[in-house]
């Protein structure tokens, strides 16, 4: 219980601190929405229409900035993250609901079987070290790693949707349909979201391949699992429930982590495949200076990565009662 006491107190205080962080950023920074919302209409706005913006935009020059940052919290813990610049009239929060399905049906089904099957395939190279595939597969996954995602995003577009024509060039889904839940839509999502989802996939397994592969050695020369060899268990039950528990345990962190970042899209992959995520959606709202769009997602990122590395420590811990014992 102590244990768990700690790791919410660090998140809470954690939380405060990136809520603080994010109210002061946009107020150092010049300009403000209601001048980016002004200068996209070339100057052309009377003085009444500069206020309206402003009350639109929940500018309030009179109030303390004690007031503005506890208006702030109070906006933020009741889900009002204001008015997008970039698709005025639309409140922030809707523009999130529309990306934020694609991003996690993407990004994160991409970083869930990247780290599955990098684990995997790690666990099952130091298993079988020294033997071929041990010198083959970490090597020329590593290598591919070191790949741009834009890069190779092009190449598989040019190989499997130009020249052979097998997929689509981008978006997520046919232009002629409208979002519905029949399974000829879903298909056409699967279809649509293979290549960036593959793009992904390849350029970020390396990492799990190696870093598993390298724990796994050292826990292969741990006293417990030449005992359980010793005892005549099944190779695999060595290899997954002795070695591949305790192994695993140093990537949950990173993988977390990685979870976390899902929110914040792959923002490369989604300009190349022209895919409606969140990543996009920052892009744009960075060239339209749409502040309250970019505090709201900067926050939904840190709040993702916080839950995601709580999540990650708790199941350690009941992985590896050890680790409760560490202050």
């Amino acid at each position: 219980m102590s244990y768990l006491v700690r790791r919410l107190e660090f998140f809470v205080i954690t939380l405060w601190a990136a809520l603080t962080i994010n109210f002061i950023l946009p107020r150092i920074m010049p300009g403000n929405p209601a001048q980016a919302m002004i200068v996209r209409f070339h100057g052309r706005v009377s003085p009444e229409a500069v206020k309206a913006i402003e009350v639109a935009f929940g500018l309030h020059s009179h109030e303390s900035i004690f007031q503005q940052y506890l208006e702030y919290l109070r906006n933020t813990l009741t889900g009002n993250f204001g008015t997008s610049v970039t698709f005025f009239p639309v409140p922030v929060g809707d523009v999130i609901k529309q990306g934020l399905p694609w991003t996690l049906g993407l990004v994160g089904m991409a970083t869930i079987i990247a780290f599955v099957l990098g684990t995997l395939l790690g666990m099952l190279s130091a298993w079988r070290r020294g033997g071929f595939f041990d010198a083959v597969l970490p090597p020329v996954f590593i290598v591919i790693s070191a790949f741009p995602y834009f890069w190779l995003g092009l190449l598989v577009l040019l190989a499997f949707a130009l020249t052979l024509g097998w997929f689509p060039l981008g978006f997520a889904y046919d232009l002629t349909d409208s979002i519905n839940l029949s399974w000829s839509f879903v298909g056409q999502v699967i279809w649509h979201g293979f290549l960036p989802a593959l793009t992904i996939v390849v350029t970020s397994i390396g990492g799990w391949i190696l870093t598993m592969r390298n724990t796994m050695i050292t826990t292969l020369a741990e006293d417990y699992v030449k005992m359980a060899r010793a005892k005549g268990l099944s190779p695999i039950r060595i290899m997954l429930m002795y070695a591949g528990r305790n192994a695993i345990l140093p990537n949950l962190t990173g993988f977390a982590m990685s979870l976390g970042f899902v929110i914040s899209g792959a923002i490369l992959v989604e300009i190349v495949f022209n895919y409606p995520g969140l990543g996009f959606t920052l892009l744009q709202a960075v060239h339209s200076e749409d502040y309250a769009l970019m505090q709201t997602l900067f926050l939904m990122l840190t709040s993702a990565v916080l839950v995601a590395v709580l999540a990650a420590d708790l199941l350690t811990a009941l992985l590896d009662p050890r680790t409760r014992e560490q202050g």
